[in-house]
């Protein structure tokens, strides 16, 4: 049986108080699937809204994802190139070395405890010449602790991590237009007023575990709040460049 995911980490195309995340977050399969080609890789398919661009440049289309994706088992079922699989990474249980010509993962890394692992096995499944592409929070634009997220990273943190196994690692970032970064300006004064009450600051001081579902629920709440102003932005309001601190997510593409 699929297992329901109610967690604000995982974004709805259909709920439009996550709007301002799943465009962004959309847009990087946009990029993404103006790059990839031949046997691709995807890690962490979540509710599947990227499965459809990226299958069209591939010739096959593996995603997987820790949980049961209903989406995306009736996306193999109806796209010929696309096959589904359950399992917890690292490592990448059953996938032979240098076999994948793409990986795409997106918001995933800064969910994996051993983050040095899950590189080693993303660069382990490549072909030479082969592109990791990926996206993750940038820690400087942050409004507050995800306990979700095991840690974040800063531009130099996360080119380091890759530079210790890929040969080159182009720094991108994802960035807003006068439109999205007035709802981020927005979203930053309401996340201050909720966070005036977090006196001893236990945001840093609990356990990530012991904050999980409050946040999940103040940051559930918070979108709803802001959905009307969150609502109408759109794709092209969001646009890539080079990385910086003021990007708001970090996307890039490491070569083997």
């Amino acid at each position: 049986m699929a297992q329901k995911i109610q967690t604000a980490e995982r974004v709805s195309h259909s709920d439009k108080s996550d709007n301002f995340v799943f465009q962004r977050s959309y847009l990087a399969y946009v990029e993404a699937a103006k790059l990839v080609s031949g046997k691709v890789l995807e890690i962490g398919t979540g509710s599947g809204y990227g499965i459809e661009l990226i299958s069209k440049n591939a010739d096959s289309f593996l995603t997987i994802d820790k949980f049961e994706s209903p989406v995306g088992s009736e996306a193999s079922n109806n796209i010929e190139n696309v096959e589904f699989r359950q399992m917890n990474v690292p490592p990448l249980t059953g996938l032979a070395d240098n076999s994948f010509d793409f990986v795409v993962s997106f918001q995933v890394i800064e969910h994996i405890k051993d983050d040095a692992a899950f590189v080693k096995e993303i660069h382990r499944v490549l072909k030479p010449g082969g592109k990791f592409i990926h996206t993750t929070p940038n820690i400087k634009m942050s409004l507050t602790r995800n306990p979700w997220h095991i840690r974040e990273y800063t531009v130099q943190e996360l080119y380091d991590l890759l530079m210790k196994d890929f040969k080159s690692v182009e720094k991108k970032g994802v960035f807003g237009n006068e439109i999205a970064m007035k709802y981020y300006a927005e979203n930053k004064v309401s996340v201050k007023k909720i966070m005036k009450y977090d006196i001893f600051n236990l945001q840093y001081n609990l356990p990530r575990w012991m904050l999980q579902i409050p946040y999940d629920i103040l940051n559930r709440r918070n979108r709803k709040n802001l959905s009307d102003k969150g609502a109408h932005i759109k794709l092209e309001d969001y646009f890539v460049a080079e990385a910086n601190d003021e990007c708001i997510d970090l996307f890039y593409i490491a070569e083997k």
